[in-house]
C-alpha cells in the first residue's frame, strides 16, 4: 500500500511539474573545455558579448535577456536592459544582482573566475570564423531548447551564396584591405571576416598564417598596394595622409568604402548579421569593381 501511494505522488508530482528528473538538466562543454551543469533551460541570461546577445535573440530568447554589455545594441529591444560595462572587465556586482541563471561571456573576460566563484553558471563562447559561428548557435540552441539552430544558420548560409551570386564578374578577384580600427589592424584570410570575402570571390591581401586579426606595420599595407579598402568611418580619418598610402592604388583611385558606425558593428561580429554584413561586403565591391578592374 505504501508504494502504491509512493507510486501516486510521484505521478502526481510530474504532471504539475513539481518534481524534475535528473535526466532534464542540461550539460554543455564551453570553449574553455569546461562542462557546465544547467538545471533547466535558462530564463534569466546576462551577455556580455554584442555577437552572443545577437544569437541569443536570433534563436527567439530574447526576453530572457536581463543585462548586456554596453556594446550591445541590436536588435532594439536589448538597448533598455541594464548595461553591465565592457565584455572584457564588467560591473561583476552588476551582474550578481541581476541573479542571471547564466552568462554567457567571451573567452577574453578577465572576470570567468570570479563570477564562478561567486556561484554564477558561466559560459564561455566566443566564435571567430563561419564554423565556430554555427557551432555556437548549436551550444546555444541546446542550453535554451530554442531549437532554431538549424534554420538560422540555413539563412545565414544561404544570404552570403546570394550575396556571392550577385555581384559582377569585375568584382571578381579583387585584392582587398579589410581594416578593423585603425590600429592598424586587419582581418585576415583566417577571419570570419576573411571567409565572407572569399566567399564572395575577392582575394585578402593578408594570409591567413598572419592570423585571423594581426596587428600590420602600415608599411605592409602599402607594399601591398590593394585594390580596394573597407574600413569604418570611425577609423578612416586621415587614412589619405598616412606615410605612404597615397600612392597605393586603391587610394589614387577612390577605391575605398567608409562603413558608418552602424554598418561597421554589423561586419565585425560574428553571428546571425553575418549575411548583412556579406551584402554590406558584396555592395562595396559590386560599387568600386567599374573604377579599375582587378589585378
Amino acid at each position: 500500500m505504501k508504494k502504491f501511494f509512493a507510486a501516486a505522488l510521484a505521478a502526481l508530482a510530474l504532471g504539475l511539474g513539481l518534481w524534475t528528473s535528473p535526466a532534464s538538466a542540461l550539460e554543455v562543454v564551453d570553449e574553455r573545455g569546461v562542462s557546465v551543469e544547467l538545471p533547466q533551460p535558462p530564463q534569466r541570461i546576462v551577455t556580455l558579448l554584442p555577437s552572443l546577445t545577437e544569437s541569443v535573440c536570433a534563436l527567439g530568447a530574447c526576453a530572457r535577456l536581463v543585462g548586456v554589455d554596453r556594446y550591445s545594441n541590436s536588435p532594439v529591444s536589448v538597448r533598455t536592459l541594464p548595461q553591465l560595462g565592457g565584455g572584457i572587465d564588467p560591473n561583476v556586482e552588476a551582474v550578481v544582482a541581476l541573479r542571471p541563471d547564466v552568462v554567457l561571456l567571451a573567452k577574453s573576460s578577465r572576470v570567468t573566475e570570479r563570477l564562478e566563484a561567486l556561484g554564477l553558471k558561466v559560459l564561455v563562447l566566443e566564435p571567430k570564423n563561419h564554423a565556430d559561428v554555427r557551432r555556437v548557435l548549436g551550444k546555444l540552441d541546446q542550453v535554451l531548447g530554442t531549437h532554431e539552430a538549424p534554420a538560422v544558420w540555413r539563412a545565414i548560409d544561404a544570404a552570403v551564396s546570394a550575396a556571392a551570386q550577385s555581384l559582377p564578374a569585375a568584382a571578381r578577384g579583387v585584392r582587398v584591405y579589410f581594416e578593423v580600427n585603425s590600429g592598424p589592424y586587419a582581418a585576415g584570410e583566417s577571419s570570419f571576416i576573411g571567409e565572407t570575402l572569399t566567399r564572395l570571390g575577392a582575394r585578402n591581401i593578408v594570409p591567413a598564417a598572419l592570423g585571423p586579426f594581426p596587428k600590420l606595420n602600415p608599411e605592409y599595407v602599402v607594399r601591398a598596394n590593394p585594390d580596394l579598402i573597407m574600413v569604418s568611418v570611425r577609423s578612416a580619418q586621415g587614412l589619405e595622409q598616412r606615410p605612404g598610402w597615397s600612392t597605393m592604388r586603391a587610394v589614387r583611385e577612390g577605391r575605398i568604402c567608409r562603413f558608418t558606425a552602424e554598418q561597421s558593428d554589423v561586419l565585425v561580429r560574428p553571428g546571425p548579421r553575418m549575411d548583412e554584413a556579406a551584402r554590406l561586403m558584396a555592395q562595396c565591391l559590386g560599387d568600386k569593381a567599374s573604377k579599375g578592374g582587378a589585378r
